[in-house]
């Protein structure tokens, strides 16, 4: 019998914890990032929190397909996920743990029949932790009480759209070329863009370069949740088990 969602998520959440305490410890060392085959950087920090999340999802679902990034890095991306899968990114936005600016995620997701259907997104560095499946989605914040969040409906002033450092001007220009009014702008590291326009701070983020899947799953999941879409640029509904797990552009909005 498949485990209830409500087990499942309490599950995830623990395991993001504790890969977020693993993250931590090395996030206060004197650590040195290396580079993968891709020439993007890697840390002790990813490899240690995927090892936790992977024992604790191989405890709590042992018969769903695991697909992890820093597994993928080394063994390739699977050929077949199957219908039902978890994607993992142990520590998304490895650029930003590197400069030590706290925008940085643990994020797990469960994928069925190509859509996010339950979401963790954890921020170690903030200690504030964001889950999603069906339409529920809640925060936590240092160690507080759980709190249901909700999209918002876009303002009439325009949208606050959710920006990245790296890709700013671009994500701007090309937001307003496809028609969006943007009023303001939040920067925002990894998939916490997703859980600002979750929780009703932002209404957009555009996305216009490369994403692997298990990039956007989980803060995808939590969107979901709260009452918001993420869709390609002709409209369709971003999915998930491509092949090669490589996303097309997309664009994450709250409530429409």
């Amino acid at each position: 019998m498949p485990t209830p969602f409500t087990t499942l998520q309490d599950a995830l959440i623990d395991a993001a914890y504790e890969a977020g305490q693993a993250i931590m410890a090395v996030y206060a060392s004197d650590f040195a990032p290396t580079q993968k085959a891709d020439r993007s950087p890697v840390t002790a920090a990813d490899v240690a929190a995927e090892t936790l999340i992977l024992k604790a999802l191989k405890t709590c679902a042992p018969d769903i397909t695991v697909v992890a990034e820093e597994q993928a890095a080394t063994d390739g991306v699977p050929p077949h996920v199957g219908r039902r899968f978890f994607l993992v990114d142990p520590l998304d936005g490895t650029k930003e743990f590197i400069a030590r600016n706290g925008e940085f995620t643990v994020n797990i997701a469960l994928i069925e029949d190509g859509v996010p259907v339950l979401g963790v997104v954890y921020l170690p560095a903030l200690d504030e932790m964001y889950a999603g499946h069906g339409d529920v989605a809640i925060r936590r914040r240092a160690g507080g009480i759980e709190e249901r969040i909700h999209a918002r409906a876009l303002p009439e002033i325009g949208a606050t759209m959710t920006i990245s450092r790296s890709h700013a001007a671009r994500e701007l220009v090309k937001a307003e070329m496809l028609g969006e009014h943007v009023a303001g702008t939040i920067v925002a590291g990894s998939s916490l863009k997703f859980c600002r326009i979750a929780e009703g701070v932002a209404d957009l983020y555009p996305r216009f370069g490369p994403t692997m899947e298990w990039d956007t799953a989980a803060g995808h999941a939590v969107l979901l949740a709260a009452g918001g879409s993420v869709t390609t640029l002709d409209g369709a509904k971003l999915i998930y088990g491509k092949p090669g797990l490589r996303n097309p552009h997309f664009i994450a909005r709250g409530i429409r």
